[in-house]
């Protein structure tokens, strides 16, 4: 059977328009980290028509992947993740563009960004994500991400915003991205999920104690796939949206999806975060100390 895309695409007509769809069609997302939300995202990306991909990661699937990342199978197992993922969509949409980078991702970082529409952070390491969001900066580019949170979430830092390690004050501003020590890794994380305890109910959604083990380094972080893949996807639809110049209302501080309650979390006024801080912070200090 001969593929078609204006089959692929008709069933969206209707959320979008014609002149929408070819929007898409034109546009290019660059997607660093290809795994769990990124690989969700990218999967959302293709199926709705997306005629380019930038696709970057370092590492390949493992059999521990497949609880959460869409493109995790027995036979991608062992396969480098980018490629695979680029071999997967290409089966969904034959007339996908991609490009593949592995290891040497950081040498074309800028020129990815600066030819995409929008660059979406799907890693979980804090020197990737210092230079997207500092070349994204300098590119007048925008940036999608999400929190390590047991809940889905999401925001969109744009190049006149503060960046997260200025926003959540993370110790690294004028330490170049791959001169990171561990322990500005380890402050940046702990800057990380107290705004997470502070803004959202993630906390009840999470056993505690595994998550004190996993902020002293001692277990790697968990990972459920309606929550990842429910992040991927509020990703997509971001990224859509700026293909398409609509207004969300995601901001740099973004929002948290509760699935239990049924609501959006967004993030609490500035003295009452200013109150609550004081006291997430040492509720971590507990749990890592008693990790």
């Amino acid at each position: 059977m001969n593929f078609s895309y204006a089959e692929l695409t008709n069933r969206n007509l209707g959320f979008i328009d014609t002149a929408g769809q070819e929007k898409l069609r034109n546009a290019t997302v660059f997607i660093c980290g290809t795994g769990g939300m990124g690989g969700a995202a990218i999967l959302a990306l293709a199926r709705a028509g997306v005629g380019s991909l930038i696709l970057a990661d370092i590492d390949t699937f493992e059999i521990g992947n497949m609880n959460r990342q869409v493109f995790a199978y027995m036979d991608t197992v062992g396969k480098h993740k980018a490629e695979a993922t680029a071999e997967l969509i290409k089966a969904i949409n034959p007339e996908i563009k991609t490009v593949v980078y592995q290891d040497e991702w950081p040498e074309h970082a800028v020129q990815s960004i600066r030819s995409s529409a929008v660059t979406i952070n799907g890693t979980d390491d804090l020197s990737a994500s210092l230079l997207l969001y500092r070349a994204a900066r300098g590119a007048g580019k925008t940036v999608i991400d999400a929190y390590a949170s047991s809940l889905p979430s999401v925001y969109v830092t744009r190049s006149t915003d503060l960046m997260p390690e200025e926003r959540l004050g993370y110790p690294t501003i004028g330490t170049e991205w791959n001169a990171l020590t561990s322990e500005q890794r380890g402050e940046a994380f702990m800057r990380e999920i107290e705004y997470v305890m502070v803004h959202s109910s993630a906390r009840k959604y999470i056993d505690m104690g595994l998550a004190g083990e996993m902020a002293a380094g001692k277990r790697k972080r968990m990972s459920f796939a309606p929550m990842v893949i429910t992040t991927g996807m509020l990703m997509a639809y971001e990224a859509i949206a700026i293909i398409l110049g609509q207004q969300t209302r995601t901001d740099c501080r973004g929002w948290f999806f509760n699935p239990y309650e049924g609501k959006v979390e967004r993030p609490l006024p500035g003295f009452l975060s200013a109150i609550i801080s004081p006291i997430a912070r040492r509720e971590i200090a507990k749990l890592v100390s008693s990790a």
